[in-house]
């Protein structure tokens, strides 16, 4: 059995899929909808695209993916290169990720030169699947993270064919699917106050790109024409329908959304009609068991946990926070006008640049620093005034 957990999983994986002979896929659809089946696609792994089954008994939330990641990957592999040579593959596959990981970022300090490429590999999809499990209440917000996941599988085609992933490649793949995600939910017929914030969830889970605010209106204004494969337009219609799925249906203007985007990529209304269909019977099966889904108002649920969770760090380093943030006079009047009007634009970047700074001194509050962080930073701030001095208000005069 398989121990996703444990040191030389990668190797025993593939020992053990050598039994059978892997099938190199004829055609990007039917790859894309295989992998879809297995739940992938939607971020809450049921299966995965091996040629011998795998029992799965006893693994935690996190193990699931990890597996799914390299089984798919492997897969494009086979797909774009038509090859079924793992180690050529885990070569492969550790170069792309070399490059694809920031400058300075520290997963790249583990990465030992002498190591085989398949434990190498280990570490980097360890990191792949659980980014955001430790800053966000636990169960939740991974469900986005790794709906993500297949970006790293669309670079990896990329990189097969050209020998390097294109410039921006991944940035502009990022933008899209959260632009995409945010004009599906402007389309639902019922609104919630909380749709902002599952747009947030998904700018927290992106790696490439820095969002102040989705800017598109429309999906006139994006710019898709620079997403030629099938496989990149079938996902963004996919990602487009499961945020319309949110609310448990599709009402007929929202599938108009989805029938407008795929007209926009030049992809048939007839793949459409299948994803709305595969999307309503994925969820609907297994949405007992996907966390996303399991309360009335998941994103709601999110930002209640989430306000509980950042309420205990500041109160547990009151005293140090405190002490920190009266060594800023700017920070401090910032904080004071934050309490009788919005903050613009330029005035929140200062806040917000100057509380990272305070954070980076207190070792509890450094998850503001990690990526996603920064998604937490507005209920730091609308909690700093209430444990400040009672004077706080009064001894500044700011007007």
């Amino acid at each position: 059995m398989i121990n996703p957990s444990a040191s030389g999983w990668i190797d025993k994986y593939f020992v053990k899929q050598k039994s059978k002979e892997k099938l190199v896929y004829e055609n990007p659809q039917l790859f894309y909808t295989n992998i879809r089946k297995t739940g992938f696609i939607y971020g809450h792994i049921v299966s995965f695209e091996t040629a011998v089954p795998i029992v799965t008994k006893g693994w935690v939330h996190n193990e699931m993916p990890k597996v799914a990641l390299l089984s798919t990957l492997y897969a494009m592999y086979g797909l774009t290169t038509c090859d079924k040579n793992h180690a050529d593959f885990l070569d492969k596959a550790l170069s792309f990720y070399t490059e694809m990981t920031p400058k300075g970022y520290n997963l790249l300090k583990k990465i030992l030169p002498d190591s085989p490429p398949s434990l190498n590999l280990e570490k980097i999809i360890d990191d792949r699947v659980q980014t955001n499990i430790d800053i966000f209440s636990k169960n939740f917000s991974h469900i986005v993270t790794n709906a993500l996941l297949f970006i790293d599988v669309l670079a990896f085609r990329q990189y097969l064919i050209h020998g390097s992933i294109p410039e921006k490649y991944l940035k502009k793949i990022e933008e899209a699917v959260v632009s995409v995600v945010s004009l599906a939910l402007k389309t639902k017929s019922n609104k919630s106050k909380y749709d902002d914030l599952l747009i947030k969830l998904f700018e927290a889970s992106v790696r490439y790109s820095k969002f102040s605010k989705v800017s598109v209106q429309n999906l006139d204004e994006l710019n898709l024409n620079y997403f030629t494969s099938e496989l990149e337009k079938y996902y963004l219609i996919d990602m487009a329908g499961m945020a319309l799925w949110s609310d448990g249906k599709i009402e007929n203007e929202e599938a108009y959304f989805l029938y407008k985007l795929s007209e926009l990529v030049a992809i048939p209304d007839a793949f459409v009609t299948e994803s709305i269909s595969n999307t309503d019977a994925f969820i609907t099966e297994h949405k007992s068991k996907i966390p996303y889904f399991n309360y009335s108002n998941p994103v709601k649920h999110f930002y209640d946990q989430t306000t509980e969770t950042v309420i205990t760090l500041i109160t547990r380093n009151k005293n140090r926070l405190v002490k920190e943030i009266l060594q800023s006079r700017d920070l401090m009047i910032l904080l004071a006008i934050s309490t009788r009007r919005d903050l613009d634009e330029k005035e929140k970047k200062k806040v917000k640049k100057q509380l990272l700074d305070v954070c980076k001194t207190i070792p509890s509050l450094t998850i503001f620093l990690l990526p996603g962080g920064s998604l937490l930073l507005p209920i730091l701030i609308k909690f700093i005034p209430k444990m400040l001095p009672t004077a706080f208000n009064e001894n500044l005069d700011i007007d």
